[in-house]
């Protein structure tokens, strides 16, 4: 009987062990993991998929275009609502829309403008907030003064090539659409004046052209949609009760509830939109801690409901999987990584510079193989984004890799007892938001 007790014993022992090894392996090579699983992903979706439509894109005749409601949430935006607007108006190649704009409690002139700009154009509306309260907010309200069957959100600063919303509808005309949620268009970086904006160039093309790309060939599942520009139905935002208000990202959110409700996103590479993205180091990183946060809050809320039905969710399974290893290997990385500091400087100062040499080497070869698999996934974007066209914002891969990589798990780890907070509802925030600092980009 103890025979049976200790070989039992030694064999949970040896198990647990074995356990652990292979999931303290999978933490330290999970970048490599993941650069190449959305580099195969992204393949499979280029040869493999059998659905896509960008191919299949046909004019419809005014008779035969539903209606679209542009709606744009605005906060503060007098430097850009004027240009977005005009463009909007004058330059989409559809006859059956309007737009509707939510000044959300702006301060500056955008409501001026904005009443200047009814009397131009005859398709404009506006709704006007007295207090801001969130983009949420002022979304949910929207669609109950849209008239379209279909909404296309749109930021004030983002402009949609002129075929967008024709394009948009070739993906909700056809009877095997009848269960699309939503559609998101593919982002490409409008202001490239500076490192940085070039940088996030590469970044986004990185993150549309590939990861996109894979979460659509891997069940039709879709971890965010760009708030910059994605078409809804209508329908399926009402059956899911709007667009959450206690959320930190609403495009996030909103994802993960028509995935868990059993909608399908979609992702269409062929259309493109242009925005602008943060010039600045801080403006960067506020907007990383806000996707970061949304992130974790969509994590934490659908958690539970996977854990308790793993069959009925089972299509979402990849999304989970990794969306919990990315959280927890940023708190491994940053725990390891001060461990490994502290040991280095504690051989160093014992003079063991046999160990120092030894952690050196091996920290070389993980981040060799990390630049290698992140070179792979950075390649494929932009060689299947706009035909290679971005080849050129290659050169800035390094600065991608070596510093937006460590940012990601940084925000994720300084805004996890946020994300804490508001899925456990205390959080005192109004969900009230402030605009980025926007420039036009008329040349004078």
């Amino acid at each position: 009987m103890n025979d049976l007790f200790f070989s039992n014993g030694a064999f949970l022992s040896n198990f647990s062990h074995n356990v652990i090894t292979v999931a303290f392996l999978i933490l330290c090579l999970y970048p490599v993991i993941g650069a190449l699983f959305w580099f195969f992903g992204s393949l499979s979706y280029k040869l493999l998929k059998k659905n896509k439509k960008e191919k299949h894109f046909r004019m419809l005749t005014p008779e035969e275009q539903p209606l679209i409601t542009i709606m744009i949430p605005a906060h503060n935006e007098e430097a850009m609502i004027a240009e977005t607007i005009e463009y909007l108006a004058t330059q989409l190649n559809y006859d059956n829309y309007e737009i509707l704009v939510i000044n959300d409690g702006s301060k500056d002139n955008t409501l001026q403008i904005l009443k200047t700009l009814q009397l131009k154009y005859q398709k404009l509306r506006v709704l006007n907030i007295q207090k801001n309260q969130g983009k949420a907010h002022g979304f949910n309200l929207g669609i109950f003064f849209a008239k379209g069957e279909y909404i296309l959100s749109n930021d004030a600063d983002t402009i949609p090539e002129k075929d967008a919303l024709m394009k948009y509808m070739n993906y909700f005309i056809d009877e095997t659409d009848v269960n699309t949620a939503a559609v998101t268009a593919n982002m490409d970086v409008q202001n490239r004046t500076t490192i940085l904006g070039k940088s996030q160039t590469v970044e986004f093309s990185s993150i549309v052209g590939v990861i996109k790309r894979s979460q659509t060939a891997v069940n039709d599942s879709m971890y965010a949609y760009s708030g910059a520009n994605t078409m809804y139905k209508k329908e399926f935002l009402i059956n899911v009760a709007g667009f959450r208000q206690d959320r930190s990202t609403e495009d996030i959110s909103i994802a993960w509830d028509h995935l868990m409700f059993g909608i399908v996103p979609r992702f269409a590479p062929d259309i493109i939109f242009h925005m602008n993205v943060p010039e600045t180091l801080p403006q960067l990183y506020k907007q990383r801690q806000r996707w970061a946060q949304g992130g974790t809050e969509v994590w934490l809320t659908n958690f539970r409901m996977f854990i308790r039905h793993p069959i009925k969710y089972r299509y979402v399974f990849s999304m989970f999987v990794d969306t919990t290893f990315s959280i927890v290997w940023s708190f491994f990385f940053f725990i390891s990584s001060f461990i490994f500091i502290a040991l280095m400087l504690y051989f160093l100062a014992t003079g063991n510079m046999e160990r120092v040499w030894h952690g050196f080497v091996m920290s070389f070869i993980f981040v060799t193989f990390e630049l290698i698999a992140g070179t792979l996934q950075l390649l494929a974007a932009l060689i299947l984004d706009s035909r290679g066209a971005k080849m050129r914002y290659f050169i800035f891969a390094p600065l991608y890799m070596l510093f937006f990589w460590m940012v990601n798990p940084l925000t994720i780890i300084t805004t996890f007892i946020p994300a804490l907070k508001a899925f456990l509802g205390k959080n005192t925030s109004s969900g009230a938001w402030v605009s980025p600092i926007r420039k036009s980009l008329k040349k004078e």
